[in-house]
């Protein structure tokens, strides 16, 4: 503001504006003059919801347009320690994950870090939350785009996001899930971000994590798990590898045997997913009796596992799902949604 001859206190007026989920346009106390002059230069929003889906769990899935057109998504789950919102980070993917709908088309582009917070912003006001009293407690980097592979937008967000003087959501109730890109995460180590790092493995043998994900063929399972023990040792805070069941890829008696030996002892969580089907991938989910069979069984040998509460499925819940139907048919959004959700 400064820059632009204005008093600093509107920098003060801007900021809470914006983090309140306003647009430039919306902000009451900043004079209109002002605001003519932001808008021959910046976007009047990083984002607005173009729609919002409920599911019969209480899911919401929410559908962004950015101001170049792009959509993106993201996913609200509520639980009862609070609502946590997963947020994309990139329109698209290119890390090629055969089981995940949001690589289908590969990248598009990276997301800014102010694009990447307004989808926590928006649906934060849509809940009624304010600076004082926000609705959105918890964070994901989960959605769309391997946030490791925009890693400096991902740093700046978490850095914004946990602001004292914005949302302040701490780090610890953030977790962010990368497909394992070994040098960003001892990087992402150094930063003195303690997130929940979150490590897709879907796979203890690196040739049938091969078949499922690309990524596999550049770093190894052994150089992810030194990656992991690194980030512990310098931060404390345990990791978690989560385990989509393929059926017949990656839930037989070997596979638990294998993650048995490859985990235990080790501070980590395993996240076991039944398998959200896509379609277009051809993939169908383990059972959950074989499931928490498989569960069981890591268990019993000592390791510390969990099923991943299923939401969504009746409203596109998995990655990229309904980003793909919307590029499909754009005319389904409904005429006066975007109003209706802007306000």
């Amino acid at each position: 503001m400064l820059s632009m001859g204005e008093k600093a206190f509107r920098g003060d007026q801007l900021f809470d504006g914006i983090t309140m989920g306003k647009s430039v346009s919306e902000i009451s106390n900043i004079p209109k003059p002002l605001k003519e002059k932001l808008l021959e230069t910046y976007e009047d929003s990083a984002a607005q919801i173009v729609e919002r889906l409920v599911s019969s769990d209480g899911t919401e899935k929410y559908l962004f347009r950015l101001a170049d057109g792009n959509v993106i998504e993201g996913v609200l789950m509520k639980y009862k320690y609070g609502n946590t919102q997963c947020v994309s980070t990139q329109v698209g993917c290119r890390m090629g994950c055969k089981f995940c709908a949001s690589t289908l088309g590969g990248l598009v582009r990276n997301l800014t870090k102010g694009e990447i917070l307004a989808q926590v912003l928006l649906v934060n006001r849509l809940l009624g939350g304010t600076l004082k009293e926000r609705k959105v407690t918890n964070i994901v980097l989960m959605g769309s785009g391997e946030p490791l592979d925009n890693y400096d937008n991902t740093v700046g967000f978490l850095r914004l996001i946990s602001s004292p003087e914005g949302l302040n959501i701490s780090p610890r109730n953030i977790s962010l899930s990368t497909c394992g890109l070994v040098p960003q995460m001892r990087k992402l180590t150094e930063e003195g971000l303690s997130v929940n790092l979150t490590v897709s493995l879907h796979a203890p043998f690196d040739e049938d994590r091969k078949k499922i994900m690309p990524v596999a063929n550049a770093y190894s399972i052994r150089e992810i798990l030194d990656a992991c023990a690194f980030y512990f040792e310098k931060t404390g805070r345990r990791y978690i590898f989560e385990y989509t069941l393929i059926r017949g890829q990656n839930d037989s008696e070997a596979h638990v045997k294998e993650l048995v030996r490859l985990l235990s002892g080790r501070p980590c969580l395993i996240n076991v997913i039944r398998l959200n089907e896509v379609k277009e991938t051809g993939l169908i989910s383990t059972g959950e009796t074989h499931a928490r069979a498989f569960i069981d069984k890591l268990t019993r040998a000592g390791l510390t596992a969990t099923l991943r509460r299923s939401a969504g499925a009746d409203i596109q819940g998995a990655c990229g799902q309904l980003r793909r139907k919307y590029l499909a048919n754009p005319t389904e959004i409904r005429a006066g949604r975007e109003e209706e959700y802007e306000s």
